[in-house]
């Protein structure tokens, strides 16, 4: 736990790895709030105590709004998708 903040930080092996339940598609990982983002779909899952919440049920759909809100603090944070998606085919 990173006790200047109180947030639990996830391993970076670990977050490299995580993928999206629905899509299998990359997410944020936006440490400061404690959540996992597909952009794509526009779904946000939570981290509890630590643990990536990446049940389906559990996960939160987003408002236009707040989905901008992250892409334009992924932008200014420098911080990207954790890794690059497979080409289709």
């Amino acid at each position: 736990m990173d006790k200047g903040t109180g947030l639990a930080v996830l391993d970076p092996l670990l977050v490299e790895i995580l993928a999206c339940p629905i899509d299998k598609g990359p997410l944020y990982y936006f440490a400061d709030e404690g959540s996992l983002y597909n952009p794509r779909l526009r779904r946000r899952y939570a981290i509890k105590d630590g643990i990536p919440d990446m049940l389906i049920d559990d996960s939160e759909e987003l408002s236009g709004e707040e989905h901008d809100r992250l892409l334009k603090k992924a932008e200014v944070e420098g911080i990207r998708l954790n890794f690059e998606p497979s080409p289709e085919g």
